[in-house]
């Protein structure tokens, strides 16, 4: 009332027209009862990383769904199975017998944590956010990783030769040429640089683990998957500053649907020529990940991916859902997407179960 008398005085005394007025002094309603408040965050009381992190909530634009993501992230880490009420045994069934396969011993419930389906696309290991994602295998912090066959080679490759940076100017490296630089021997990722030299290390040095695979299949008759081969490759390269490193040691399985889309798939086919019949079996890998999915007491799937589109890291995770028991959708996940900075919020690949 107050406001819309204070709209009338003010219409009446500058003789402002009431179409005008209508529509710049329109009263407000009331803001719904506990709305967040625009408030970045404060550097006079330090530089505080987690602080700053969680002040992203509230600091609005893509900021506010950045920080939406690190809440996420943060729930599929805290979780545990002892979070939980144990549910009662089914008619018939005495609780803690060998019938009963619920998990009852409040310590070991405590043990079961959130299955997390961690997805990332190669451009992210060819840059320097490869690190990052190092960090969360090396410490155990994801379940699995799925990329694609651009992710595996990228991590080995810069164990073998560095990548550069095409400009440290702006944006001037994602100008180069690609003709040009072709003509040079060099390839563009964005604005990093590769230098083919480094694609012909990687075929010598993987080509005698496809000859060792191949000894091994011969001998035991059986196919290996995507992920073991990874898991071999980590073993190999023997350097902790790799991803597939990690994950060979953690045991942590990479799955990469695409395995021959990239220089791998090059590699194998001119294998193939050399030592014709090596079996690379991706129904395995298939059968590995949605089992971790059916058996899974809750999952999560952060998708990192940072190019638009359907690609093999994020319709992974996803087509999981499909597989999980009583479940439409990961309890856990989000999906955020490089786009513009006006882009939509990052799309939920699930929602907390309530």
């Amino acid at each position: 009332a107050n406001s819309h008398a204070r709209q009338c005085r003010m219409t009446s005394q500058q003789s402002v027209p009431n179409v005008a007025a209508a529509a710049v002094l329109q009263a407000s309603e009331e803001m719904p009862a506990g709305s967040a408040e625009v408030r970045g965050y404060d550097f006079d009381a330090g530089v505080d990383l987690a602080a700053l992190l969680e002040s992203y909530v509230t600091t609005g634009f893509q900021a506010t769904n950045f920080g939406l993501a690190v809440e996420e992230v943060r729930r599929m880490l805290a979780w545990r199975l002892s979070d939980e009420e144990a549910p009662p045994p089914p008619e018939g069934i005495v609780a803690g017998s060998e019938e009963d396969s619920e998990i009852r011993d409040p310590a070991e419930r405590a043990k079961v944590r959130t299955t997390i389906f961690l997805g990332c696309t190669s451009n992210l290991i060819s840059a320097g956010t490869r690190e990052s994602i190092r960090y969360l295998l090396q410490h155990k912090l994801v379940s699995c990783l799925v990329t694609t066959a651009g992710g595996v080679e990228e991590d080995l490759m810069k164990c073998l030769a560095p990548h550069y940076l095409g400009s440290q100017r702006g944006v001037e490296g994602f100008a180069l040429k690609g003709a040009e630089l072709r003509q040079k021997g060099i390839n563009r990722i964005g604005n990093l640089l590769v230098p083919n030299r480094n694609y012909c290390l990687f075929e010598d040095w993987l080509t005698p683990l496809l000859d060792t695979l191949m000894d091994e299949q011969e001998a035991s008759g059986g196919a290996t998957s995507p992920s073991r081969m990874i898991w071999r490759m980590g073993e190999k390269i023997d350097d902790a500053s790799s991803i597939c490193y990690w994950a060979n040691r953690n045991r942590i399985p990479i799955f990469c649907p695409a395995i021959t889309d990239g220089s791998i798939g090059d590699m194998l086919f001119f294998h193939s020529y050399k030592r014709p019949g090596l079996v690379v079996d991706l129904v395995q890998d298939i059968r590995a990940i949605n089992s971790m999915a059916v058996d899974a007491r809750r999952t999560g799937a952060p998708a990192t991916h940072s190019v638009v589109g359907p690609y093999v890291p994020a319709r992974t995770p996803e087509t999981l859902a499909c597989t999980l028991p009583r479940k439409s959708a990961h309890e856990l996940g989000l999906a955020p997407r490089g786009e513009a900075p006006h882009a939509p919020p990052p799309r939920l690949v699930g929602t907390m179960a309530t």
